[in-house]
């Protein structure tokens, strides 16, 4: 039993709750609020625990702070716990995203969104950079590690190599490079230590069976949907393509939102065509205004895709079928990993060669997110970008001659208010959009 256990259901669902309702600002705002809440306030979890915790979701896939939020309601309240903590943890994201898609698939043409729409895009280019920036100055620390981060933009951007190829070959380089020189990525990996022991952690002693029947019911509760979605419509159908397609980036989604977007926005964009370059802004644009993970943006892709594909339904019904389907994939397996994960959490922590692979990608995702930035910067600044093939080699060429000078100068203005003057994420969006609307429409 832990010194948590005597917390009412009650009590802490309507905390939940009001995490859920305040969770803005990224997983930065947002694991700084869980601290505040559970640690300093409630007292609900200890610092090592609550940093225990927040390592352990550091390592998986999908969105670290929802995560956290699971892993928390966990071990206050075991399973039950945990589906309510990080499922009131995106519901108000998952509802407030929804109504915002319906409007811009609704009014997205009207010359007053589009000007709207032309600020906010200034504003999320700036708020990448200021992501690139931060993510890179808390894991950068060898040549090794720039090395890899330059390999994995290279890979991406010019060599058009598929997002889930580079984790794979970045997590290879990782567990193999430590083995040969330990003291490759100097002291970036974790310290070796010993976590709190707790009423659900590892010294509860799981059985195999628990973690079988954990395992069937995770990938049951996941994947069936889209097993079914297969056997009723095909390969083909835009419902199958978006629960298989976005099955696939709840894998591997490590770094966060960021990491994944460059890959999203070349297969959604390029590939499936379900959306357009500037729209994947917009859609970036909300889901840095609505509280939970910033991956919610893969919600909008979804409505989008279905709201345009050939359904046989009602367009809006189509939307909101491919928005229920996409984020129903993409948040599944968050609880999956860490119902299955937690309770070894002490002897992932100590495997020295795990933690390497990790580290690496992480690093990794400092070059996939930079590949990210220029993408958004080129489709930002420029009306035409042409992608030209040399040698085995991508190029993303832009016509100079479509140069915004408005949108370069908002971006500027962005970028300075981000990195310079530290400016919140939701005042910079407001004012770019208030500028876009006086430079479009004035």
């Amino acid at each position: 039993m832990t010194v948590t256990s005597s917390v009412p259901f009650r009590e802490a669902f309507r905390v939940w709750v009001k995490i859920g309702l305040l969770s803005f600002g990224g997983p930065a705002g947002q694991i700084a609020l869980m601290h505040r809440i559970l640690v300093e306030e409630k007292k609900w979890l200890s610092e090592p625990q609550f940093l225990h915790a927040l390592n352990f979701c550091m390592l998986l896939p999908g969105p670290e702070a929802q995560q956290l939020a699971t892993y928390s309601g966990w071990l206050l309240h075991g399973v039950r716990g945990g589906l309510a903590a990080g499922l009131l943890f995106i519901l108000p994201g998952v509802a407030v995203m929804l109504a915002l898609s319906v409007l811009y698939a609704a009014y997205a043409e009207l010359a007053f969104v589009e000007a709207l729409f032309f600020g906010i895009k200034a504003a999320v280019f700036a708020i990448v950079i200021e992501a690139l920036i931060r993510i890179s100055r808390r894991v950068m620390k060898t040549g090794a590690l720039y090395a890899v981060a330059a390999a994995a933009f290279a890979a991406i951007f010019f060599l058009d190599i598929p997002f889930p190829v580079v984790v794979l070959g970045a997590a290879l380089f990782g567990f193999a490079a430590v083995r040969v020189s330990p003291s490759i990525f100097g002291e970036a990996l974790p310290a070796e230590e010993e976590g709190p022991a707790n009423g659900n952690g590892a010294s509860a002693g799981r059985s195999f069976l628990r973690t079988i029947v954990t395992l069937f019911v995770g990938l049951t509760v996941w994947l069936g949907p889209v097993a079914a979605l297969l056997l009723a419509f095909g390969t083909s159908h835009v419902f199958t393509q978006e629960a298989v397609f976005f099955s696939k980036m709840a894998v591997v989604t490590f770094g966060g939102a960021y990491a994944v977007l460059a890959y999203v926005a070349q297969e959604a964009v390029q590939n499936f065509g379900w959306l357009n370059a500037g729209e994947m802004l917009d859609g970036l644009g909300l889901a840095e205004t609505t509280p939970g993970p910033l991956i919610m943006v893969l919600q909008f892709v979804g409505f989008l895709g279905a709201y345009r594909g050939e359904t046989g339904l009602d367009p809006m019904a189509a939307g909101i079928a491919g928005a229920a389907i996409t984020t129903w994939v993409t948040f599944a397996p968050c609880f999956l990993w860490i119902f299955l994960g937690a309770p070894y959490v002490e002897r992932l922590r100590n495997v020295k060669s795990l933690n390497a692979a990790f580290t690496a990608i992480t690093v990794a995702v400092v070059g996939v997110i930079l590949n990210l930035a220029v993408w958004f910067g080129l489709h930002v600044l420029f009306g035409e970008v042409a992608e030209m093939r040399f040698t085995g080699l991508r190029l993303f060429v832009p016509d100079v001659s479509t140069l915004d000078p408005w949108a370069l100068g908002l971006s500027v203005a962005a970028v300075i208010a981000v990195l310079r003057f530290k400016a919140g994420m939701l005042p910079v969006l407001g004012i770019a959009a208030v500028l876009g609307l006086a430079i479009r429409l004035l």
